[in-house]
């Protein structure tokens, strides 16, 4: 290391800091290799860089703190307590400074997330590092660094004070996607990482899960899930977006027999265009599911991309979306998505909650097309009901369709909103699903009632879309096994 290397700005006096009693400075730390970690909290692909700071603060605990910066992208990111809830739901443990007005990014010219500043036990800037999949080459650059600094006698030990908000016990954390039918709801349990069952009174009939993180085929609680989300249901089976895992599985209902039919286990990026052995191909966070005529539709979140999974001859296909991130329409290939996290059919057409861009777009499976329904580009977002062409969501990311009806319902969820979507009408009007809608992600229609998880609640509700009464569910899961 030479002198050459500038020393690392300060940390400003504009910082709200969690997981730590008090701010913390970089003229405290010298002695420690810091990693600093510009994320934001939407972003799949800072979720996917988490885990990989994860592994490397276990590994090198020692003489590597991680410092994550927090920097909004939408309103709703500006708010200190939407963070907290984030930094929760992702189990993320080192300390988190959040930079509402961006002070950080602009002292180390950041303009994208994720991004990685290295300083060194001398608080000197060693590199930067920008996008997700860095594992490899950052474990390389710390270990380096890790030997010159202990060579020269720069490591010191040192303590920060942490304290970590958790979240109130309840039966669900988190829920993310569910699925209701007329006898029994089935409840992605994202935060306790399995998927249960529950019946028409709230009661646990099932869990599926032991509740660890892991990927694991077997039997109901002998098996593990990692954050899993989007649910098909197809005669006896439940099909499960395994998105932590990067895997889709099922669950026969009647064994309670849970094995995974597509995915490795590991991200990936690749671009297939088919592959008739599924569990070898590497998926990239698949984030909700939905089925018609023997294709599972699997929105693909972290690789900006619909697939579809014929159940007739396991295919495995790409399906729309060229792989980039951004906000184009077109035929399904040349087509741009920003993180697909909501997916629904109705005969021809898949409606999809495009998260990044605050959009629902479809694509015509006749044409092979892809349009725009609502939203007006990837860096416009707000909260504006009336005509399709004029309204704003913000990171919409779960959607249900009433085909009786005409209707599409939308969790805004930035919005912490339920949107119907008119299509006789082509407007679109907020839902009163109640007070305390808290980031929902997860709408499922049975019926005359849609089902909501209410995810930063952690609870589930249920409005009549006829009377348009709510009813918040009181869960019961007895301590028995099922």
């Amino acid at each position: 290391m030479t002198d050459n290397n500038p020393i690392a700005p300060e940390f400003p006096d504009t910082l709200e800091w969690i997981n730590t009693k008090k701010p913390l400075q970089l003229s405290v730390l010298r002695g420690k290799i810091i990693i600093l970690e510009f994320w934001n909290a939407g972003s799949i692909a800072c979720m996917h860089m988490h885990a990989d700071l994860r592994y490397l603060q276990n590994k090198y605990r020692e003489q590597v703190l991680v410092i994550g910066i927090h920097s909004p992208r939408f309103p709703h990111d500006k708010l200190i307590s939407s963070v907290q809830k984030s930094i929760n739901r992702l189990h993320i443990k080192y300390p988190i400074a959040h930079d509402a007005i961006k002070r950080m990014s602009v002292k180390y010219g950041i303009k994208t997330w994720p991004a990685i500043v290295l300083i060194d036990a001398e608080g000197r800037v060693l590199g930067r590092l920008q996008g997700e999949g860095r594992r490899r080459q950052l474990d390389e650059l710390l270990r380096k660094s890790i030997d010159a600094m202990d060579h020269q006698n720069l490591l010191l030990p040192s303590t920060i004070d942490m304290l970590r908000l958790s979240e109130p016990p309840a039966v669900l954390k988190f829920p993310g996607k569910l699925l209701a039918g007329t006898t029994h709801t089935y409840i992605s349990d994202s935060g306790h990482n399995r998927v249960v069952e529950i019946n028409a009174y709230g009661r646990v009939t099932r869990v599926f899960g032991s509740g660890g993180v892991g990927l694991l085929d077997g039997m109901g609680r002998d098996a593990a899930f990692n954050n899993p989300q989007g649910l098909a249901l197809i005669n006896n089976f439940l099909y499960v977006a395994d998105c932590g895992n990067h895997a889709i599985r099922r669950i026969d209902l009647r064994t309670q027999d849970i094995i995974t039919i597509a995915g490795d286990g590991h991200i990936g990026n690749d671009q297939i265009r088919e592959s008739s052995n599924p569990t070898v191909v590497s998926l990239n966070s698949p984030r909700d599911l939905c089925y018609q005529d023997g294709v599972l539709y699997i929105a693909m979140a972290g690789q900006h991309q619909i697939w579809k999974l014929s159940l007739t001859d396991n295919i495995l296909s790409m399906y729309a979306g060229n792989g980039a991130t951004g906000f184009e329409d077109g035929k399904a290939f040349d087509a741009v998505f920003a993180q697909p996290c909501g997916i629904a059919m109705d005969d021809d057409r898949v409606y999809i909650c495009d998260a990044e861009s605050s959009a629902i777009r479809v694509l015509r499976t006749l044409s092979g097309k892809v349009s725009t329904l609502v939203g007006q580009g990837l860096s416009v977002s707000g909260d504006e009901d009336g005509a399709c062409s004029k309204a704003l969501l913000q990171h919409p990311q779960a959607i249900a369709m009433d085909k009786h009806r005409q209707l599409l319902y939308i969790a805004d969820t930035y919005n912490s909103k339920i949107k119907v979507m008119d299509f006789s009408m082509n407007s679109i009007a907020s839902l009163d699903a109640g007070d305390g809608l808290d980031e929902p992600d997860g709408l499922s229609l049975c019926e005359n009632t849609l089902w909501i998880a209410n995810t930063n609640a952690h609870e589930i509700r249920k409005v009549n879309v006829l009377t348009r009464e709510v009813e918040v569910l009181e869960l019961n899961e007895p301590e028995q096994d099922f």
